[in-house]
């Protein structure tokens, strides 16, 4: 374990926490979390997850605009659930990057588990967006991701990391209970 594997681990704790809490600084850190572990994920050859550190810089501006812009109420974003429609065509768009990424990791680099680390990507990209749009179906997505991230970094000797994805799995299953409480009180408020 590098130093820099253990800052970065340090940057996740902190943003998925505040991501739970709602609190916007959660798009800056995780965009310094993610530039770090781009490099770690070169290191051992996880390209797919590289390539996700990547798209995750960017997911993390968006996430930070659309927490922080302003509506009519001058708040950012509320939670709020997914249609199933749209839950679906998300898993499908998921399964096609999936496909499409590891055939390409598979075929045209000496990815180690090409295949895996490509699926995580795809399907971490859909539970990204929900998140950044402040959807509850994130989390329970995020759940099933982290355990098998965690596998796939003890099987690359990444243990801090797979640590670190063991605790967003504990931090995730908090998530997915805060935003649905805060889901059913603005509901409730709206109701009144």
């Amino acid at each position: 374990m590098s130093g820099l594997e253990w800052f970065a681990a340090a940057l996740g704790v902190t943003a998925v926490w505040l991501t739970v809490k709602q609190n916007r600084w959660c798009w800056p850190i995780g965009l310094v979390m993610v530039l770090i572990y781009t490099w770690v994920f070169f290191d051992v050859k996880l390209y797919s997850n590289m390539l996700l550190q990547v798209v995750y810089a960017v997911s993390q501006v968006y996430g930070w605009w659309q927490w922080t812009r302003r509506g009519q109420a001058r708040q950012g974003r509320q939670v709020s659930y997914l249609a199933t429609s749209s839950v679906v065509l998300s898993l499908v768009i998921g399964a096609l990057v999936s496909v499409a990424l590891g055939a390409t990791m598979g075929h045209f680099t000496d990815a180690a588990q090409p295949w895996l680390d490509a699926t995580l990507t795809g399907f971490s990209l859909v539970a990204q967006v929900w998140m950044a749009q402040k959807r509850v179906q994130c989390w329970p997505l995020w759940i099933l991701l982290d355990v098998i991230f965690v596998g796939l970094f003890i099987y690359k000797e990444l243990y801090l990391t797979a640590s670190l994805y063991a605790l967003f799995m504990l931090i995730a299953v908090e998530g997915w209970r805060e935003w649905r409480n805060d889901l059913s009180l603005t509901q409730e408020r709206v109701a009144r």
